[in-house]
């Protein structure tokens, strides 16, 4: 079953006529009608009971909380956002990178304290952005030499550039699908509300070091690949999913390691742990991918492993190696959805868990018909 660009509405329909049983497990997922199981990220769920992370300072031996601003303030940005899904917006409205940051964090702090509701609303056509950098085709992205800025600075300023964009894309997850709270549940808005602080405080991270190498974000061109990514997938939730977490993010899985030995290389010790503290919290965001897709998948009553390669064909998401396989093991997407040559050994059962998905759909359905009907 494709799941095509009006998935919400069609999610909404299954949902009403399926089986209450069919249900999303939080800590892991297997369908006991299904010959396939998945092993979700073992440290999802710590990711997700952990305390508010304050840390948006790398001091001298790491990350480390900022020091307390100097004149005490009662003024909060967010004050006029009621919701979830209108604070959100706020920042997917701020175009200063370093306010987006900063009021992403106060945006999940207030959701964090639990007295909002998600609410609803609607994100802008594009997130606001700063007059620099100049945004141009990745074509024409400059190589190192002709950037202007020494190799650490230029590998920075492109990190900083994908953490920005991953601010406003966890963001538009929130507030785009924010009319889907009931079907898609509050735990889906909640992850995404955490996944937009983590890349807020990478986004102070690599801001803050470039500004020690005398740089800052803006001083070179950088490309709109990653909101282009967001647009196509903005009707499809199960796209969304596909696109952002389980394809470009896991890309920096498999960045992240060779940015890492390269800024090493250069000398630039203290970059390189930035870069590697982000890839390796990077993990639990495309987690959270993997354990959404599988579960809009579930309640869709659709095979996950053919619905990616489907949405992969169907939206035009490129897949391209190499793969970090260790890292995309630890963060739970199976190998047989991306790697063909492991696919191969795979199709069968795949088939199979297929057929057997359908005909467990179908006997729930006919026995809740059953007992509406009164049937012993």
């Amino acid at each position: 079953m494709l799941l095509k660009p009006n998935l919400c509405a069609s999610l909404r329909c299954a949902l009403c006529s399926s089986s209450p049983s069919r249900t999303v497990q939080i800590c892991a997922f297997s369908s006991s009608s299904s010959s396939c199981q998945y092993k979700l990220c073992s440290g999802l769920q710590s990711w997700r009971e952990c305390s508010l992370n304050e840390n948006r300072k790398w001091g001298s031996k790491g990350p480390e909380p900022p020091p307390p601003p100097s004149i005490e303030t009662d003024h909060d940005p967010t004050a006029s956002a009621s919701s979830l899904a209108e604070l959100g917006t706020l920042v997917l409205s701020t175009g200063d990178p370093l306010a987006k940051s900063k009021l992403s964090h106060i945006a999940y702090s207030r959701w964090r304290s639990g007295n909002l509701p998600l609410g609803v609303s609607t994100p802008p056509d594009r997130p606001a952005r700063p007059p620099k950098p100049y945004l141009v085709s990745p074509k024409e992205i400059p190589s190192p030499k002709d950037s202007g800025l020494p190799l650490n600075a230029y590998m920075l300023h492109n990190l900083a550039h994908v953490e920005l964009n991953a601010i406003d894309l966890a963001w538009d997850t929130v507030v785009r699908f924010s009319r889907y709270g009931d079907v898609l549940g509050e735990g889906f808005f909640d992850d995404f509300a955490h996944v937009a602080d983590d890349e807020s405080r990478h986004f102070a991270w690599c801001s803050q070091r470039l500004a020690e190498l005398g740089f800052s974000y803006g001083d070179m061109p950088a490309h709109n690949l990653l909101w282009r990514e967001c647009e196509k997938s903005s009707g499809n939730v199960a796209a969304r999913l596909v696109a952002i977490p389980l394809v470009q993010e896991a890309r920096g899985l498999d960045a992240g390691p060779r940015l890492v030995q390269k800024l090493v290389g250069f000398g630039d010790n203290r970059t390189s742990k930035i870069v590697a503290r982000i890839a390796d919290e990077e993990v639990a965001h495309v987690a959270v991918g993997v354990f959404w897709f599988i579960s809009v998948c579930q309640k869709m009553g659709c095979t996950p492993c053919t619905t990616f390669k489907e949405l992969i064909k169907e939206y035009n998401v490129e897949l391209k190696g190499p793969f970090n396989y260790s890292a995309r093991d630890e963060a739970g997407i199976p190998r047989n959805w991306y790697d063909g040559s492991s696919a191969e050994n795979h199709d069968e059962n795949e088939q199979l868990s297929e057929v057997y998905e359908r005909l467990a759909c179908i006997i729930s359905m006919e026995k809740e018909n059953s007992n509406l009907n009164g049937d012993p």
